[in-house]
């Protein structure tokens, strides 16, 4: 067992990432501290830890946001160690520096290469200054007054973003300069609704482009590699639903370009922990997008080829170990397919959904990082995402089908999900054949549409009505029949 200089580590997130990292915490003979707000109560990763402390807020977001809260948290629990997974405060410099003034240890990158490369626009020019591929664009900041003049001179298409953007939010495409001032009117409005900053930039559009993204990890003595790449092209919303690696768009000249240049990125950025350099891919080309400086909901496909558990790398590197794997020795075995079990109804056009779970059966022989267990509300008040099924084959082909295995053991009654269309996703034959782009599922309603009631489909539901006709308790541990429990028939 390695030596750490903490002997314990607070988790300041929820769900499926709290436990994810909790199980690494603790395989690593250190003791697991979570922070949990109400709505929550009752989650796997409450159980997992050693020691939970409840936080409260106006809101269950807010108190996960408060971090003078969740410092106060870490003292309690005697943590050496924070760490943010994912949104929340994981992005946050003034939270990290506040985490290393209250003497704890904060596993991510430095304060300054937080507010460096999570800015998009200083970023862009960061990256652009230095020579990396950045597609042609203009920045509000450069000049306000001549913006809009500059923004036609990138040509159409081209794509509106907020500088402070995130999840979709306030972009804006434009293919007719006729309604670019318009656009761009409206996009402000929405950069300063959703992230109190209406400062934009816009940026060439690539036709039917694909996400692809590289993680690199970096350590406190110089040394920046990078674990390879990941394909995230299909997206709703621009959020991201399915993750691969290998992507299959790329050559193996440009899978070496793209991984050398996110590492020479990170490493102009002296960038340490866990992070990733998204590109936008198309006709050959690659251009910058942004660096999350954070570990991301899709590291578990890079563990899967690479076998490293990124939360011990990332532990390690906190405590000041040296990264002791040479870039030529970064493992890269099969495929890997991340499928992400959301509460939302695809056929409805993905909105969320609600309800208790009142029967679950996750899938068996596959890696299921889930943040749900039997009995537990699902609401809006966080993120719909439950659980993501992981799967390795020695081929593509191979992962596909066991995805679709993984799909079919599903097991969740009492709240909609996406799994059927996932499972139609993976059967679709432009899927099969890798040839999907970021707009694949706007311009493919049909894979997100019910389908007809077929025998097969029959079969599984009649299946799923006998199963839920097992009794099943309430609150107060009494048997009641399942439709008291449910309150009406929802869906598998």
């Amino acid at each position: 067992m390695p030596h750490f200089p903490f002997d314990t580590v607070l988790v300041a997130n929820r769900g499926e990432i709290a436990a994810r990292i909790l199980r690494t915490v603790k395989r690593l003979g250190l003791k697991g501290a979570v922070v949990y707000h109400v709505a929550d109560k009752g989650a796997p990763a409450i159980a997992l830890a050693d020691i939970a402390i409840e936080i409260t807020g106006k809101t269950p977001v807010a108190a996960f946001l408060d971090g003078e809260q969740i410092i106060a948290a870490a003292l309690k629990a005697g943590a050496g160690a924070v760490h943010p997974g994912y949104g929340f405060l994981s992005e946050n410099a003034g939270f990290a520096r506040a985490v290393a003034a209250a003497g704890i240890r904060f596993v991510g990158p430095e304060p300054a290469a937080i507010e460096l490369m999570g800015d998009k626009v200083r970023a862009r020019k960061f990256v652009a200054d230095r020579g990396f591929p950045v597609a042609p664009s203009a920045i509000e900041d450069d000049d306000p007054a001549s913006f809009v003049e500059r923004a036609r001179l990138v040509g159409t298409p081209l794509l509106i973003k907020p500088s402070a953007g995130g999840g979709g939010k306030g972009m804006r495409i434009v293919r007719d300069l006729g309604v670019l001032e318009e656009e761009i009117i409206r996009a402000r409005s929405e950069g300063q609704r959703y992230f109190g900053d209406g400062r934009l930039y816009v940026e060439r559009f690539v036709e039917n482009p694909r996400h692809i993204e590289v993680q690199v990890m970096g350590d406190a003595h110089g040394t920046v590699i990078h674990l390879h790449e990941r394909e995230c092209s299909v997206q709703r919303r621009f959020q991201k639903i399915v993750e691969e690696t290998p992507s299959p768009a790329l050559t193996a000249q440009q899978r070496k370009q793209i991984c050398e240049t996110a590492a020479g990125i990170a490493r102009a950025a002296n960038y340490r922990n866990a992070g990733t350099v998204e590109f936008i891919y198309g006709a050959g080309e690659f251009f910058f997008l942004e660096m999350n400086t954070r570990l991301q909901v899709e590291h578990p496909v890079t563990e899967m080829i690479t076998g490293l558990d990124l939360v011990e790398v990332q532990l390690r590197v906190a405590a000041g170990e040296k990264l002791d794997l040479a870039q030529d020795a970064v493992p890269s075995a099969g495929h890997a397919i991340e499928l992400r079990l959301y509460a939302e109804s695809p056929a409805r056009g993905f909105v969320p959904t609600t309800g208790k779970v009142l029967a679950l059966r996750l899938p068996q022989g596959v890696r299921v990082d889930s943040g749900i267990t039997q009995g537990q509300s699902i609401t809006t008040a966080f993120d719909p995402m439950l659980a993501k099924v992981i799967v390795h084959g020695a081929t593509r082909a191979e992962a596909i089908a066991k995805g679709r295995a993984a799909l079919r053991d599903l097991v969740l009654l009492g709240c909609e999900t996406n799994a059927a269309f996932l499972d139609r996703l993976l059967a679709d034959d432009a899927f099969a054949k890798g040839e999907v782009h970021t707009g694949t599922l706007d311009a493919r309603p049909d894979i997100a549409a019910e389908p007809a009631l077929t025998d097969d489909l029959k079969a599984r539901l009649i299946a799923a009505a006998a199963l839920s006709l097992r009794p099943v308790k309430d609150s107060a541990d009494r048997i009641q029949p399942v439709h008291a429990a449910i309150g009406g028939w929802r869906s598998a």
